[in-house]
């Protein structure tokens, strides 16, 4: 188990190094980052100074072993739009995609999977059919059209909920719900055929032949059994919310970490962009480890192999 763990941290520190390099080569490739930041009127004194402040004199491989080496140390340098340090921005919006992304997550998961356990068990019905339309339906829709048609029919239709910004539970509904919905319908699909699969197997006729109930067989037998795909998928899947969430809170004007880096991409604020990549990288990278780690609590039998 020990080794499986120092294993599993050891390659998410290795995806975390390769991903900060590529930032730090990208941000490079497409021009010379004072040049950028700074407007046409900007005079060659203007121009020398931003260079030495974000250590663009220095050789290519001082910058890389000082970019890393200020990664590791959270010592994120400051936004030159905002005259900020990155750290207190990213500090102050990554608790807001935090919640967003948790509750977007709370609210799919339980529901999408008791969703595809109902679709399993009463395949090929007009209730499964109903069901899987409704799901490609909502797997269909972008994120962005599905945001503003939330938008439009709760707050300024009906009225029932604030169409943007932050400041409590009520502005945290809209963009959840957007979120939450690929990350639903591709739990609702793949519950659904795991499953189907399992409940096929022979331990479940068997078990059904001893008395279990059907309710233990469902969630006993049949669901545990079928975690392991779903919790995969879920991993993979928070990728996608996190890169969601850029477009949900642009949409929203949510103050979360994904707006930060829009405003940073559209005002080309080098630090902050740099800086926010690889934080949500890390995130991503983070919670991938601990459906790793939780594989070893479902299945024993991975720690093992």
């Amino acid at each position: 188990m020990g080794r499986y763990v120092v294993k599993r941290c050891f390659h998410a520190l290795i995806v975390l190094f390769l991903v900060a390099t590529t930032v730090f080569f990208i941000m490079r490739v497409v021009g010379d980052p004072a040049t950028l930041m700074l407007d046409a009127n900007a005079t060659v004194e203007e121009y020398e100074q931003l260079k030495e402040n974000l250590g663009l004199n220095d050789p290519l491989p001082v910058q890389y072993v000082n970019f890393l080496k200020d990664m590791v140390t959270l010592d994120l340098g400051n936004s030159y739009r905002y005259k900020r340090p990155v750290i207190d921005m990213i500090g102050e919006a990554l608790p807001h995609t935090l919640e967003l992304v948790g509750l977007s997550m709370l609210v799919a998961i339980p529901l999408a999977m008791m969703v595809g356990i109902i679709a399993a068990v009463k395949r090929n019905s007009w209730l499964d059919n109903l069901l899987t339309a409704l799901t490609i339906t909502g797997r269909s829709m972008p994120t962005f059209w599905l945001g503003l048609l939330l938008m439009y029919l709760f707050a300024v239709v009906l009225k029932w909920l604030p169409p943007s910004g932050s400041g409590g539970f009520k502005y945290l509904i809209l963009p959840a719900i957007t979120l939450s919905m690929g990350l639903a319908t591709s739990t609702v699909r793949l519950t659904r055929n795991s499953m189907l699969s399992v409940i096929r197997q022979d331990y479940m006729t068997t078990a059904k032949a001893k008395g279990v109930s059907p309710t233990q067989l469902l969630v006993g037998h049949g669901l545990r059994n079928s975690l392991v795909g779903v919790i995969t998928m879920i991993a993979l899947q928070v990728g996608n919310l996190l890169g969601g969430s850029i477009v949900v809170e642009t949409v929203f004007s949510y103050p979360g970490i994904g707006r930060v880096l829009v405003t940073g991409i559209l005002v080309y604020d080098y630090p902050v962009v740099q800086a926010s990549i690889v934080i949500m990288a890390a995130l991503f990278v983070g919670i991938n480890l601990v459906v790793d780690l939780l594989y070893t609590v479902i299945d024993p039998r991975i720690s093992v192999q």
